[in-house]
């Protein structure tokens, strides 16, 4: 790799607000934001909406749309183009 053109690569902290659920990773993520971790070290944090502690399809809470229900309802309610 050519040096000096690519950003900082290090450990950072993901905070899911939704679930109250934080994880460890590496990222080129930055924030001015710290935490103190597990391990005693302290970390840049960054909040996300969502995980996949919180995220529905993880969950199992997903929900199936009827899309074929929805083009016939259309369909009746406005007619074919044709």
């Amino acid at each position: 790799m050519k040096p000096g053109i690519h950003p900082a690569y290090g450990p950072v902290v993901f905070h899911d607000k939704a679930a109250g659920f934080a994880f460890l990773t590496r990222s080129t993520a930055t924030s001015d934001k710290t935490v103190e971790w597990e391990d005693g070290n302290t970390y840049p944090v960054i909040d996300v909406e969502i995980s996949s502690r919180s995220h529905p399809f993880y969950t199992g809470t997903a929900r199936v749309l009827d899309t074929a229900g929805r083009v016939e309802r259309f369909q009746r309610r406005y007619g074919s183009t044709s």
